[in-house]
């Protein structure tokens, strides 16, 4: 799978990266992140996910070869 980030989670990962690790949901997703990178708990909490282009639920099941990109909320003016 194929993870795209954004804004300030580019302070926790590389704005593209391949997840290695098997997860089944996007929940399954969060928390593997979490456990890599423990200081973006918050930010990730907050976040939207969007799989394949379209924006999903928590519980969403991932397919191998998805492409998941993770936006966190944005303040705008």
């Amino acid at each position: 799978m194929k993870v795209q980030v954004f804004a300030g989670l580019k302070e926790y990962f590389e704005p593209t990266f391949e997840l290695e690790k098997d997860v089944q949901s996007i929940d399954g997703l969060k928390r593997q992140l979490i456990r890599l990178r423990p200081s973006s708990a918050a930010l990730l909490e907050s976040c939207r996910f969007a799989v394949n282009d379209d924006f999903v639920d928590v519980d969403y099941e991932l397919n191998e070869g998805d492409t998941i990109v993770i936006l966190p909320p944005s303040s705008g003016g």
